[in-house]
């Protein structure tokens, strides 16, 4: 399987992944052949792109650390939650749908406990808020499964962590959603998020302090140049600094209104370079053995010239996987494998370039 750019979708394209709707529902599942119609939908809906299945790649296989299912109904019940947020009604039985979503993802990524973030999320653009928070959840907790948090810290991290941007639902949607530079007054409308998350969730979910925190303090910077409170190190809730990684990374590899999504490599390489500065260091060394720059079927253009799937990533030296050449410059080759972290022969080659094709 590889992943392609929607915009780069042929008819008679193999599905290798089912797409679900913004509901919840099952749109396209695995193995359907793409149509004409499917092509345009895809475009129609803003997805980034899909999984395909070929000859050149059929061996390569990408597994996301928790289920498409799971994924799924953890979007829907965020959008409900957030929705209702403003009238609070259900805010108890939000409560309760909320812990068994995030007991489902717990499970299933101590399931999945050896596979790193491996494939690109195909969320869908007008619901970014909602995938987004799931995604800050699913990071969140990888991180802190490798911190080896114990399990009611973890459900305590989820929970923090897929409500960390509540208080957007009290912004007004315009401001969230522009794509002009935001006024200075706009700004600072935008930066009372995090503090009406805080009392949100403090008032309305009656949820503790310590989870309370990581809505509060996921914007403050390591360096003390965050918001709200400016706050510097470990001042900083630890639910805090693990959701303000996870929240960035995640926003920097998806399209906003204001931009286009950076690659997976681009935002490791800006978490990284920020290490010490916005984010706790030890943190970030964590987060980065975690993620695959270059998710598997991804297509790679190497220092040399040659050019070739990712087939494996490696948690200990995440920038050089195991890729397929296929290609040696302009000719087709045939498919031989680099070991790019193994193979001393290679230790001179990096990859320079994601190719969309």
């Amino acid at each position: 399987m590889r992943f392609i750019p929607v915009n780069c979708v042929q008819e008679g394209s193999i599905l290798s992944n089912t797409i679900y709707g913004k509901n919840g529902e099952i749109w396209l599942t695995k193995g359907t052949v793409l149509n004409s119609h499917y092509v345009e939908k895809l475009n129609i809906l803003k997805i980034i792109g899909i999984y395909i299945q070929d000859d050149e790649t059929k061996e390569i296989e990408a597994k996301d650390v928790i289920s498409e299912k799971i994924r799924a109904t953890a979007v829907k019940v965020v959008k409900h939650v957030f929705i209702h947020a403003p009238s609070a009604k259900s805010v108890e039985e939000d409560t309760k749908i909320l812990h068994e979503v995030i007991e489902d993802i717990i499970d299933d990524i101590i399931n999945n406990r050896g596979i790193m973030v491996n494939m690109i999320d195909l969320k869908f653009f007008d619901d970014y808020t909602f995938h987004h928070s799931v995604n800050v959840a699913v990071l969140s907790i990888m991180m802190g499964i490798s911190l080896r948090l114990p399990k009611q810290t973890l459900y305590d991290l989820g929970i923090s962590a897929i409500l960390h941007d509540i208080g957007k639902v009290f912004i007004e949607k315009k401001i969230i959603d522009k794509s002009d530079p935001l006024t200075v007054e706009e700004l600072e409308l935008i930066k009372r998020h995090a503090a009406l998350g805080y009392v949100y969730l403090k008032e309305k979910f009656k949820l503790r302090e310590k989870l309370c925190l990581g809505a509060l303090h996921h914007h403050e910077k390591y360096d003390g140049t965050g918001y709200p409170y400016g706050l510097k190190g470990d001042d900083i809730s630890l639910f805090g600094r693990i959701i303000g990684i996870a929240d960035v990374y995640d926003a920097l590899t998806s399209d906003r209104p204001y931009r286009k999504a950076l690659l997976p490599s681009e935002a490791i390489e800006f978490i990284m370079s920020n290490g010490g500065i916005s984010f706790d260091i030890n943190l970030v060394e964590v987060f980065i053995r975690k993620i695959a720059p270059y998710p598997s079927g991804t297509l790679v253009k190497l220092s040399d010239g040659k050019e070739g799937y990712v087939v494996r990533n490696n948690e200990l030296c995440t920038m050089r996987p195991l890729v397929k050449i296929i290609n040696d410059g302009t000719q087709k080759v045939e498919p031989y494998y680099l070991d790019l972290t193994n193979d001393y022969s290679t230790y001179s080659i990096t990859i320079t370039e994601v190719l969309s094709r």
